[in-house]
């Protein structure tokens, strides 16, 4: 299969949800014009399909290696990447202070939209260096900023996230890594932390870690967690990468999918010699950390689009290729192309429904980052609220359309050599990382529906309702505007027993009104306008009714799920 990148899609998307135009009659984003716009996508597109997407197939059977000199990356991974670099991929939405293009957030995730599509695993890596030079940006001093930010904005140096330690997973608060003064304004940082993404790699002089940790005589909980900068290598008189920093690759996982990234145990301060810098004040890691968690959220409900896109083009590959069988009811014995088959079109178009669906939803997320950035009034609020949304309802969408992938291939998907598999093995962590799907529906439910008393949720209802035609996305909001009520009013064990099948609610509803207002601009004879018809109308006559069902799953109470003691499970 040759990957196509998905322009004529993404541009659309952009026009018609993200409003782009509106942003680039701004100051601030006045570079994103048509042409520019049209520039980027093209040019990360070409880039993408010539050389990343040859790569994805031996990041995924070699994958990364751990060695005692640190971890090294499959053939043509180190080329890729400095390809990347010098092609001023990363640079898009970085700031141009140093050294970016400051060009809106969601023509950036246009563009790891792109990468990630053509190889998820690969593009891991500047996903988390976005996320470093978003909380450097927010909360690094002028010296750090000026030290570090111009080469993470190129994505010549790359950063990480160390939260998750091996005794606390979720549960940032009993984190145990620690940080001492050395009395000249620097930290001796030590402690071990798990899952890190690309905590180790030699396609980049440099990584930057950003590592939480508790200071002497912090409080217990996340009230005593400081967010510390520790590099690799530190940095000598003129800003290089200079000794090393006594931060050891102790071992990488070896996981269900996703070989491409590197995802690796780091031992801070075996020797007692890795210093970090203190980011923002002392007990202020959470704030910080927030910071990186819910651009990090976005990226990962991205990659679901990126997961689901990747699988549907395979399986349209494979079914125009696939002759089998001839059409049920046809005159004709003579074997077809089982896209002719109706069980296989039906897996296909919502194949391509959800994953343009799920793309709406996230791009809309990201064009809410620039309107937040704009202070554009109730843009923020709208972020808080729709951020778990795009994570976790995108990142479900990439694994059931990596599923019917392997289902449309039959029994060849079930073969690894077809690369249908893959898709589903790299998906599969999306909804666990970053916050669990199941954290994100207890945030929607604990956090966000009260937002500005309520009145966040209330204004998204209401901007969805004004727009709706469809007669079942018309019920579809009046059931979740009746659920957010009931489950904003309910006691914990009921709010939370009910929060997934809500959360799976609001984020159909959310589509369904995005891929309306798309199906009003769809106009015109051209293929893939006739496309966004039918995923369009599938989805608002198909999808949006079964979320119409979770109703009473949402608003049921948790007696059921407390119905028997924990050891009847054993039974």
């Amino acid at each position: 299969m040759t990957f196509v990148p998905p322009v004529a899609e993404q541009r659309f998307v952009l026009d018609t949800v993200v409003r782009l135009p509106e942003l680039a009659a701004t100051d601030r984003f006045a570079a994103a014009g048509d042409d520019v716009v049209e520039a980027v996508l093209e040019g990360v597109g070409q880039f993408a399909a010539g050389e990343w997407a040859p790569l994805a197939r031996i990041g995924d059977t070699v994958g990364a290696r751990w060695t005692p000199e640190g971890v090294r990356m499959p053939d043509g991974f180190v080329q890729a990447y400095r390809d990347y670099v010098d092609g001023g991929w990363g640079t898009i939405g970085a700031p141009e202070a140093w050294g970016g293009q400051g060009l809106p957030f969601a023509l950036q995730t246009a563009v790891l939209d792109t990468l990630g599509a053509a190889n998820m695993g690969f593009a891991l890596c500047p996903t988390l260096t976005v996320g470093a030079i978003e909380a450097l940006q927010h909360h690094g001093s002028p010296e750090q900023q000026a030290a570090y930010l111009p080469r993470l904005s190129t994505g010549e140096w790359t950063g990480t996230m160390n939260l998750t330690e091996p005794q606390a997973g979720s549960d940032v608060g009993a984190l145990r890594a620690t940080a001492t003064p050395r009395g000249d304004g620097t930290w001796s940082v030590k402690g071990t932390k798990i899952y890190i993404s690309f905590g180790d790699h030699d396609m980049a002089p440099n990584i930057v870690h950003l590592v939480l940790a508790r200071t002497p005589d912090a409080p217990p909980g996340t009230r005593g967690i400081s967010l510390f900068l520790v590099p690799k290598h530190r940095l000598d008189a003129a800003g290089n990468p200079g000794d090393f920093n006594d931060v050891r690759v102790v071992s990488i996982e070896h996981k269900m999918g996703l070989h491409a990234s590197p995802t690796c145990v780091l031992s801070f301060g075996d020797d007692g010699d890795c210093i970090g810098e203190l980011i923002g004040p002392e007990h202020g890691g959470m704030r910080a950390m927030f910071t990186m968690m819910n651009n990090a959220r976005l990226n990962v409900g991205l990659q679901g689009v990126q997961v689901a896109e990747g699988a549907t083009q395979r399986a349209v590959a494979y079914a125009l290729d696939r002759v089998q069988s001839p059409r049920a009811g046809a005159n004709s014995r003579e074997s077809v192309a089982i896209v002719e088959h109706p069980d296989v079109r039906r897996m296909l178009l919502r194949m391509k429904a959800q994953t343009q669906a799920a793309r709406a939803l996230v791009y809309y997320a990201a064009g809410q980052v620039d309107r937040a950035g704009l202070n554009e009034a109730g843009a923020r609020d709208r972020l808080e609220l729709v951020t778990p949304l795009a994570k976790a309802h995108g990142t479900d969408i990439g694994n059931e359309v990596a599923s019917l992938g392997i289902q449309v291939h039959g029994g060849m998907g079930y073969v690894e050599e077809t690369g249908a598999a893959q898709y589903f093995r790299d998906a599969r962590i999306t909804p666990i990382y970053e916050g669990t799907n199941g954290i994100q529906a207890a945030d929607l439910v604990g956090r966000k529906l009260g937002l500005g008393g309520g009145s966040a949720f209330a204004a998204l209802i209401a901007d969805i309702r004004a727009e709706a035609e469809h007669p079942d996305l018309i019920e579809l909001v009046s059931a979740c505007e009746r659920v957010g009520t009931h489950l904003a009013a309910a006691g914990h064990d009921d709010r939370l027993a009910g929060s997934y099948p809500f959360l799976t609610m609001l984020s159909v509803a959310t589509c369904g009104w995005l891929m309306e207002r798309q199906g009003r601009a769809a106009t015109g004879d051209a293929p893939f306008i006739a496309m966004k018809r039918a995923a369009v109308r599938f989805y608002l006559d198909q999808i949006v009714p079964e979320a119409l069902g979770l109703r009473a799953a949402a608003m049921a109470s948790a007696d059921v799920l407390y119905a028997v003691p924990a050891t009847a499970f054993a039974a």
